[in-house]
């Protein structure tokens, strides 16, 4: 019988429907699948490592699982990225150009833009969500960079997070960066992590491996045939540098004739390898004021010594970078799905200038580079320490020119040596001999193409619509012919670049670029025109000699970025401005032992710039209770108060140079622990400590903790995760506190509006945008 007009749910179902089963059939509806043999497909994304890192690429450092990819693969030479992370990230995972995807910029700041919406829109698709759309089961490891930094806490919206943007499962870090040792802040799927303390043999890199092939176990345990799409998104090679013992130890020594001399040999190998066109001439040391790397013979034995420590760390993190990658490999095989597998690997920019023209021991420290020569950029300390959890080092720009050997200038820059990257790409059942056996692709390839050109080695369509809204177009297009084909011609013949002022635009082998100068303003830009068809290394500027090439060139990017959202262009210190709707992150909150550490960037809001104080409630202090009442930071810079042989005791790290402040005893039945800190010139803090109301102690003229220090959140009755003080976590672990601890309340007081505030906060986007 048919069913009655007023019948509800059942409008969708094709079966037939009876009052009981015996006259009723039934129907079933199944989710997509994939078409048969289609490949699984994995993309390895490294952080801040320039073009010639890897072996394939003219590198010394061990690369064996890259150099028998490459070697059975493809190399392409010419593949481009943006200048910085977030945007190259957005615009992979989009096919989208950076700015119309809403990264003109990385995910932290928020001027208020639609190109720097630096979250990811409704209309945008991204490659997890094609593919799970066509069966594929999808999972991202490591870092995610595409959340603003002011929702990266749990009690935030979630909409640009990893499993609402296509991945089934995510595991990593939402931040830019992290530490190797002490992670700040770790996300399973959908909510962070809540580790009190790391195991001693703990490694970032060793973690996020172990969960990638975790989830590649667990699909075959459970489905033989369904492909998978594997994000690998490494925080690796972004500073601070720090590498596992065994991998610093095996190219301890490897560099001593310095970064002169290394450029020198990685380029030979290059043109031994058949990278670059005859003729093809190397970059000289950059000496352009602000990128200067200095002559290696000219530095002192010490600087030397420690300088060559730095690149011993790198190299050891690239060489794990490539066990981690063997190790995936190896499953692959175990699967028997290695043939039909295609990977990627790349870099999502250049190598850095960050640590400036000699490195630094103190990471964050640099991160105030204010007008005080009683700064300390570079807190002093045993290079034996070096690469270790104990600090967050990196390396000076003299080592990052050479990561990009042969180009110019770095990441943040839209010179080659910033958006010019390693590219290989393996898949031995799709790829026949016939195009691999040369190997190496010179065309020009970007970065948005890579998710079409997936697609179309895949066979799979691309849906129009997300959440009801027409999605946006690829802006990338197919490299597949190169691919396939050693004498085709890449169809991606011209692309915009920008960002914070440095402009760049490519048309059929010309290339016009601008370095920003804040002394012309934003918007004036001083154009360089090369022909890169013969100048790959961008040496010779022909802007004289074609001044009609130029106007034409220059016209197009104008009309390049009115169709991408560029505009307006942002200058590094509007960067620094945020919505007013962050200013709940000032406002007092009160928290609980047992709450879970607080995430870095809301723990940051609390006391960044600004006078605050803390306020710790017990329930009567009894003689012999000791252990952390609250905890800020990490090795890298943090403060904690704690008790200890029934004293109160204040510990600060100043980015490395740590001072502790007896407070005195605490009186039997005490109930109120105060620390109070008072804003002052220079980025300074003078704090005082109190017991039930009475001055205790107090300690004048500390630097102040910013930037994005404190790294680790704020913990409550332990100092989680990585230690402000490495003696007291040798003595006592976490140091759970023994009393009765009610709550910590944090009073922030009003942003400073000081000059050397705003200096501070304008450095802070600059070294961000490096």
């Amino acid at each position: 019988m048919p069913v009655p007009s007023h019948a509800r749910g059942y409008e969708n179902f094709s079966g037939e429907i009876g009052r009981t089963t015996a006259d009723s059939t039934p129907e079933w509806t199944y989710p997509p699948a994939a078409p048969a043999g289609a490949p699984n497909i994995i993309v390895v994304l490294v952080d801040d490592m320039g073009f010639s890192d890897i072996g394939p690429f003219g590198s010394e450092i061990d690369t064996p699982t890259l150099d028998r990819l490459a070697a059975n693969g493809l190399r392409l030479t010419n593949f481009h990225t943006t200048p910085l992370c977030s945007p190259s990230r957005a615009a992979l995972l989009t096919g989208i150009n950076s700015h119309r995807a809403g990264f003109g910029f990385v995910a932290n700041a928020d001027p208020g833009y639609p190109g720097l919406r630096l979250e990811l829109a409704d209309d945008v698709l991204t490659l997890p969500e094609i593919l799970r759309a066509n069966g594929y089961a999808t999972y991202a490891v490591g870092k995610w960079h595409l959340v603003r930094d002011a929702t990266l806490h749990p009690a935030a919206q979630r909409d640009s997070w990893p499993t609402q943007r296509g991945f089934d499962r995510y595991y990593g870090s939402l931040e830019g960066l992290n530490s190797f040792y002490h992670p700040n802040q770790l996300i399973s799927d959908n909510s962070p992590v809540n580790v009190e303390e790391y195991p001693e043999d703990y490694y970032l890199t060793d973690d996020y491996t172990d969960r990638a092939i975790g989830y590649l176990k667990e699909l075959r345990a459970h489905d033989a045939d369904k492909p998978f799409f594997l994000y690998f998104a490494h925080t690796a090679m972004h500073g601070p540098l720090q590498a596992k013992p065994e991998d610093q130890a095996k190219y301890r020594g490897r560099y001593k004739e310095g970064w002169d001399r290394l450029r020198q040999s990685r380029f030979a190998a290059q043109l031994a390898q058949g990278l670059f066109p005859e003729g093809t001439q190397q970059k000289p040391r950059n000496t352009e004021p602000g990128y200067e790397a200095q002559e290696w013979d000219s530095l002192t034995p010490e600087q030397q010594s420690r300088f060559e420590r730095y690149m011993e760390v790198y190299a050891g993190m690239v060489d794990s970078i490539d066990q981690s990658l063997g190790r995936v490999v190896e499953t692959l095989e175990e699967f028997g799905e290695f043939e039909n597998t295609i990977i990627v690997f790349t870099s999502d920019n250049g190598g850095t200038a960050e640590g400036g023209p000699e490195g630094t021991r103190t990471y964050f420290a640099q991160f105030a580079q204010v007008d005080d020569p009683d700064w300390e950029r570079d807190v002093p300390h045993d290079d034996e320490l070096i690469g270790t959890a104990k600090l967050g080092v990196h390396y000076p720009r003299g080592w990052g020119q050479a990561s990009n050997t042969p180009f110019r200038f770095y990441k943040g820059q839209t010179f080659a040596g910033g958006v010019r990257v390693p590219f290989v790409l393996s898949w031995p059942k799709g790829l026949p001999s016939t195009a691999t056996e040369t190997g190496v692709r010179q065309e020009y390839v970007y970065i948005t193409d890579l998710a079409p050109t997936l697609l179309e080695l895949a066979g799979l369509d691309r849906p129009t619509v997300r959440n009801g809204l027409p999605a946006k177009d690829f802006d990338g297009i197919s490299a597949v012919d190169v691919l396939r084909d050693p004498t085709a011609v890449s169809q991606h013949v011209e692309q915009y670049s920008e960002m914070t002022g440095h402009r760049g635009f490519y048309r059929d082998g010309w290339k016009l670029l601008a370095l920003h100068d804040p002394a012309r303003g934003i918007d004036n830009p001083l154009w360089q025109l090369f022909d890169v068809r013969t100048d790959p290394t961008e040496l010779h500027d022909l802007s004289d000699q074609f001044p009609e090439k130029v106007a034409e060139l220059s016209a197009a990017w104008d009309e390049a970025a009115w169709h991408n959202t560029v505009f307006p262009l942002i200058t590094r210190q509007d960067l620094a401005k945020r919505r007013p709707e962050e200013a709940r992150f000032g406002e007092k909150v009160r928290i609980l032992p047992g709450t879970p550490t607080l995430e870095r960037y809301r723990s940051q809001r609390l006391i960044a710039y600004r006078d605050f104080t803390i306020a710790v409630e017990l329930d009567g202090y009894r003689p012999g209770d000791q252990g952390v009442l609250v905890a800020h930071g990490d090795p890298l810079g943090g403060y904690l108060l704690y008790v200890e042989n029934n004293r109160l005791v204040f510990g600060y790290n100043a980015y490395g140079r740590y001072t502790t402040v007896d407070a005195g005893e605490i009186p039997s039945g005490s109930k109120h622990l105060t620390v109070s800190a008072i804003v002052r010139p220079h980025l300074r803090w003078d704090f005082t400590f109190g017991i039930d109301g009475v001055r205790a102690a107090h300690l004048a003229d500390q630097v102040q903790l910013i930037g994005m220090s404190p790294w680790t959140g704020i913990s409550v009755g332990l100092d989680a995760r990585g230690p402000v003080a490495w003696d007291l976590r040798e003595r006592y672990g976490v140091f759970r506190y023994t009393g009765n601890l009610r709550s910590v309340t944090y009073r922030p007081g009003v942003v400073g509006v000081s000059e050397d505030i705003q200096q501070a906060l304008d450095s802070e986007a600059e070294l961000i945008a490096e």
